[in-house]
């Protein structure tokens, strides 16, 4: 324990495993929380309810179903055919989604949710779906 000059002694404070995980304390540690965690929690969350493989759990030429929401949409060219790339993210890791051949897909905009599924490839150290199935998620649900 160390002293201060006035001979007050400094509490030791509690770790975060000693903490009680009451409803107060969640409440707490939710309003302590950036908004940026919060989406993440949530995003998880949405994952574990929909039976989807979390993006971070996700290795190389695994075949799997994801959720998530778009980060980002852009139309980059890849050897001079239109491609349609997006970021998808489940709170624990991105995946680029790419479309080949398309310049743009109706419903496919930032900020949308949606749950894609095929086979994981890795490029330049990110993880990649190309032409996956996907469903969006109903606007009213977001």
């Amino acid at each position: 324990m160390a002293r201060y000059p006035s001979g007050m002694s400094a509490v030791p404070r509690p770790e975060k495993a000693e903490r009680p995980a009451g409803r107060f304390r969640r409440m707490l540690d939710r309003l302590s929380s950036s908004q940026q965690d919060l989406e993440s929690e949530e995003l998880q969350e949405d994952s574990q309810a929909s039976g989807c493989t979390r993006i971070s759990d996700c290795t190389d030429r695994q075949i799997v179903k994801v959720t998530g929401t778009l980060r980002t949409v852009t139309l980059r060219p890849r050897a001079g055919v239109p491609a349609l790339e997006a970021e998808l993210f489940d709170g624990t890791a991105p995946l680029d989604v790419v479309w080949l051949g398309r310049r743009s897909i109706v419903g496919i905009e930032p900020g949308r949710k949606l749950i894609a599924s095929g086979r994981i490839a890795m490029s330049h150290g990110r993880r990649v779906l190309f032409n996956p199935k996907y469903e969006l998620r109903p606007l009213g649900k977001e």
